[in-house]
């Protein structure tokens, strides 16, 4: 029996075009029928990029692709292509009419790589899975297909060189920003940062030197994993994995102390780096006492997440140990795997040394916002969803803090939640929704 999802908050796997998207100069080659492109745009892709949006070539495959291939289409496309945009490197990636008709995509692709051209693909027919996977797809087609060909094969390991794998770009919509802190924290403990997506990235030269890495950092609950996994077995690379994204003063000190660790790192610098931005971080802290205090009875008491499992558990850790606000139910939309998803439940479990929370993994918006409306609405609430949520904050005069796609009513430009700079963001973003109801 067949099931209508309302309110999905990820993109088929072809989502994954805005991955390519995020790399500096970087351009995705689409081939699938026309409106595929457009329509993930609309949904994750705010912003075009270098060459995003409207600017995508596609093969815009119709009926007579359908019927007699379009292969010969996608040739001239990609040829089109080098012509026109200037480019460092250029992704070929399939839609559902072009896997399902069976176009074999890599032998186009490969003619134009013996031609040594910066190209490369990956098949992400919609069908097959959703952008969080096929953003792994990707990563490694990029490192199988360029970085092994073109990496400078004389060099050698570089000691404090570190590849960030994080938050999936535009599928997070404050990516950039939350990269550019995670670049910013870790070169403070004395790495050198290959941060591979957003501003802070050297762009396709930087994925030339992923091979010699000390070590790979994987922040995320489970999208990634493939890739460290892969690298590890391909280059011998060890990888530190931090389950969730570091959000305020406990849990980023937290992460640079097991980052340090692992590296094998000078503990004095990184106690160092770490007191010098606590120090920041709770002075601005201890300036909200008053506040606090004189509106402590209009302050949202508990909250609901209705976001992916690395956004979730982050700011579940965040809002309870720091300001105080209790757990609600806890919503995962991500379609977790199932063999991730009791990591994520113990997380939850162990949310503070006092609290619990408990979690269900759906990705049925609409299902969602029917339980929360079931239930009893006493005090305030915030709820951390998308821009669907807004109707649902309204009924029961909850607080929203839109963080998960489709965002519609906020434009984000280096805006992150990342990190100490990321943890008072989040009090301002927050507490500015609860100050904008005082009339």
């Amino acid at each position: 029996m067949s099931k209508i999802i309302e309110q999905p908050r990820f993109s088929c796997a072809l989502g994954a075009q805005q991955s390519v998207v995020a790399i500096p100069r970087a351009v995705p080659i689409v081939h699938a029928g026309p409106g595929c492109s457009g329509k993930i745009c609309a949904l994750i892709g705010q912003g075009e990029g270098y060459a995003g949006g409207s600017t995508i070539p596609c093969t815009n495959a119709s009926g007579s692709e359908i019927v007699f291939g379009g292969e010969e289409r996608l040739r001239g496309v990609i040829d089109g292509a080098f012509k026109v945009i200037d480019a460092d490197l250029y992704v070929v990636l399939t839609g559902c009419t072009s896997d399902i008709v069976g176009d074999d995509t890599g032998r186009v692709t490969r003619d134009f790589q013996d031609d040594d051209k910066p190209i490369v693909y990956a098949e992400t027919g919609g069908f097959k899975s959703n952008n969080y996977v096929s953003h792994d797809v990707v990563v490694q087609a990029i490192i199988e297909q360029y970085v092994d060909k073109f990496k400078d094969e004389k060099a050698t390991l570089t000691p404090g060189l570190v590849n960030v794998f994080a938050t999936i770009p535009y599928q997070d919509p404050y990516w950039n920003g939350n990269l550019a802190e995670l670049k910013r924290i870790l070169e403070g403990i004395g790495l050198q940062v290959n941060i591979l997506f957003g501003t802070e990235s050297a762009g396709i030269g930087e994925w030339l030197t992923i091979p010699q890495a000390q070590f790979n950092i994987l922040v995320s609950a489970w999208p990634g994993l493939e890739i460290v996994k892969r690298l590890e077995a391909k280059y011998g690379t060890p990888y530190y994995h931090f389950p969730y994204l570091p959000i305020g003063g406990n849990e980023t000190s937290k992460f640079l102390r097991g980052v340090s660790e692992f590296g094998g790192l000078d503990p004095v610098k990184t106690e160092a780096f770490i007191r010098k931005e606590e120090e920041k971080f709770y002075s601005h802290i201890e300036r909200t006492a008053d506040f606090m205090l004189e509106f402590r009875y209009g302050l949202p008491r508990r909250f609901y997440t209705i976001l992916d499992a690395t956004y979730a558990v982050g700011f579940a850790k965040y809002l309870v140990n720091e300001l105080g606000i209790l757990p609600a139910k806890q919503y995962i939309i991500d379609d977790t795997p199932a063999i991730y998803q009791e990591a994520i439940r113990d997380h939850f479990r162990h949310v503070s040394e006092l609290r619990s929370a408990e979690v269900v993994f759906s990705v049925d918006g609409g299902e969602i916002q029917a339980e929360i409306r079931g239930e009893e609405h006493k005090h305030r609430s915030l709820i951390l969803g998308s821009g669907w949520e807004r109707d649902l904050a309204r009924e029961i005069h909850a607080d929203l803090l839109p963080i998960s796609v489709p965002i519609t009513y906020r434009l984000v430009l280096n805006c992150g939640y990342a990190g100490y700079h990321g943890g008072l963001r989040a009090i301002e973003d927050i507490y500015d929704r609860v100050l904008d109801t005082y009339r």
